[in-house]
């Protein structure tokens, strides 16, 4: 008789040691699993209860589409991911790909490695300014082309900027000078919210049963930040450069 299978959660980094203890892969699901029970060294990546498939006060809604949507600096490279225990961020991630059905939820694009194309998890975020609280509000679905048009300003560290306004004109529909402007807009907004040093609300997650690692605190998130940018670029541009008192930068 076949043996049901005892699904895992295996963070990427450690998929060769889950192998090396017996762990196999299901290309289908994209998940590892243990063929049989009681093989010693996988219990520690025995899987727990899915996450549910709408977090504890999300927005569906919220953010549909793409477009230019750039993290104020005091968030810098501080993405749910940063926060969220390895195995917690598999059963998560797969909860995000699976209600999406393995499509972008921005351009419909499925995962495709010949065109080094993946399925990543982006978040959407609301700003209270009065309390400089950002909450987490929903978490969806991107393709790395889309993925890489909403963070714009990575993109134009990486060099990869008018490969960025080329997918965001192909669909969107925008025009060049729409476009333009869309970014010039987005760049505004950005700068304003960097103004602010904003207090991390991630409940829709906690609720949820997922376990987070605290995430640095604000006065450390420039220098962060700044060490990520090094890393990403070689040295840190002059646009980069903190703008005085504030520690707003000019690009994300």
């Amino acid at each position: 008789m076949a043996v049901e299978r005892i699904w895992l959660d295996v963070p990427f980094a450690e998929k060769d040691e889950a192998k090396a203890a017996g762990a196999r892969w299901d290309q289908a699901a994209r998940r590892w699993y243990s063929p049989r029970p009681g093989i010693a060294g996988l219990g520690r990546w025995a899987a727990r209860a899915d996450v549910p498939r709408l977090l504890p006060g999300e927005d569906r809604s919220l953010g549909s589409g793409l477009f230019v949507d750039l993290v104020p600096s005091s968030c810098w490279f501080t993405n749910v991911r940063s926060c969220v225990a390895p195995q917690d961020w598999d059963r998560l991630r797969r909860m995000i790909y699976a209600r999406a059905q393995n499509r972008c939820e921005a351009c419909g694009a499925g995962q495709d490695r010949e065109a080094q194309r993946r399925l990543e998890a982006h978040e959407r975020w609301t700003y209270d300014r009065a309390r400089q609280v950002q909450t987490l509000k929903r978490l969806i679905c991107l393709c790395t082309d889309c993925h890489t048009v909403t963070h714009f300003g990575l993109a134009q560290v990486r060099g990869l900027a008018p490969q960025a306004r080329a997918h965001l004109i192909k669909v969107t529909g925008l025009t060049p000078d729409q476009a333009d402007r869309h970014i010039a807009e987005a760049f505004e907004l950005w700068q304003a919210r960097s103004r602010t040093t904003w207090t991390l609300d991630l409940s829709i997650l906690t609720d949820a049963g997922i376990t987070l690692a605290p995430p640095p605190d604000a006065a450390t998130r420039a220098d962060l930040a700044r060490d990520a940018l090094r890393a990403e670029a070689g040295g840190v541009p002059r646009q980069f450069e903190c703008e005085g008192r504030t520690g707003a930068r000019r690009s994300q």
